[in-house]
């Protein structure tokens, strides 16, 4: 049996979810989020094979996006049941969009799991990603026209809403996981959504084999956005650092201003970020940041040429107006656009 199709043995589960769930967890415990599949199904079973010591509840989102998914849910519940684990249903209710439905299917569920976990006092959240989720989600993203952030990946932790999301399996292949399920009799649910030629992620996943006879394997995948990951968080310290010292003269309440001769003199991934950075702080609360080819165009092509040449420039910039003159980048919320009523 090759290494890849390896099931997990107990001394490797622990050492994996020792951390979330073992003596100096998270406090209040945690939720795992578990649909069914044999990546999350191997998530539970290896948790309940581990000695009890922080509280682990089980839960399982019903998007009712197919007519099997509350039987598989009911499923989930039942093998919870026999491992000695709580589980919970939690349901999408309402109308469900017609595009984005994937992504759609994902805000909601996490927004359930959240509200779910913040209920029971848990610490944090783990899901099963494993590394083939990783190398598709890099490769979609590549295909998108991503930056370094978003081929950095999945991330193997972060915050979220104030609570911890885990992803202890992530450098695994998913093989390992269905073997695991399979040496220990646990029954999982196999979704046809994910060979669905409809989803972006289904048709990738179809080509993954012939980049790997290439040598682009979901292992060199998953490392790249390793890389990528270290390196996001060096340009994050370095445009943090600079920020203080491309401070203008105050802007008034809502604005920003950078000092313009400050931010050209930057290495221009720095100042990329800086500009990024405060085009998000303007549109605090608003989820989708402005796609970095505009980001790219606007900064090397207009405004760092405009610099340097001592001319004024007006913009607007992902939902903010930038107006540079007297030596200062102001960044102001764009205006709602007024709508003119037809007549008649």
């Amino acid at each position: 049996m090759s290494d890849a199709a390896r099931p997990l043995d107990p001394d490797e589960a622990a050492r994996r979810l020792g951390p979330w769930l073992g003596a100096g967890g998270q406090a209040g415990g945690v939720v795992l989020a578990v649909s069914g599949g044999p990546d999350s199904t191997a998530l539970m079973g290896c948790a309940a094979a581990l000695p009890p010591r922080v509280p682990v509840l089980v839960a399982t989102v019903d998007h009712g996006l197919r007519p099997e998914s509350g039987e598989e849910a009911a499923g989930v519940a039942a093998l919870a049941g026999r491992l000695g684990l709580p589980h919970r249903i939690l349901t999408w209710r309402g109308e469900k969009p017609r595009t984005r439905l994937q992504e759609a299917a994902r805000a909601a569920r996490y927004d359930l799991l959240l509200g779910l976990a913040r209920e029971a006092g848990a610490g944090a959240i783990l899901t099963a990603h494993t590394l083939d989720d990783q190398a598709e989600t890099v490769l979609m993203r590549l295909c998108a026209g991503s930056g370094p952030a978003g081929l950095a990946g999945i991330a193997p932790a972060r915050r979220l809403g104030g609570l911890l999301l885990g992803r202890p399996f992530l450098d695994l292949p998913k093989a390992r996981l269905v073997a695991t399920c399979a040496a220990a009799g646990w029954p999982f649910a196999v979704d046809p959504g994910n060979a669905a030629a409809r989803f972006a992620r289904a048709r990738l996943r179809r080509v993954m084999p012939l980049l790997a006879a290439e040598g682009l394997t979901p292992a060199r995948l998953a490392r790249l956005a390793a890389r990528l990951r270290r390196n996001e968080a060096a340009l994050a310290a370095a445009a943090e650092a600079a920020r203080p010292s491309l401070a203008a003269a105050p802007a008034g309440p809502g604005r920003l201003a950078l000092d313009a001769a400050g931010l050209a003199a930057l290495p221009e991934a720095v100042a990329l970020r800086v500009l990024a950075d405060a085009i998000a702080a303007l549109r605090a609360g608003e989820r989708r940041p402005e796609r970095l080819e505009r980001l790219e165009e606007a900064l090397f092509g207009r405004i760092l040429p405009a610099i340097a040449a001592g001319t004024p420039l007006r913009l607007t910039l992902g939902g903010a107006l930038l107006d540079l003159a007297g030596g200062r980048l102001l960044l102001a919320p764009e205006p709602p656009r007024r709508r003119t009523k037809r007549a008649g």
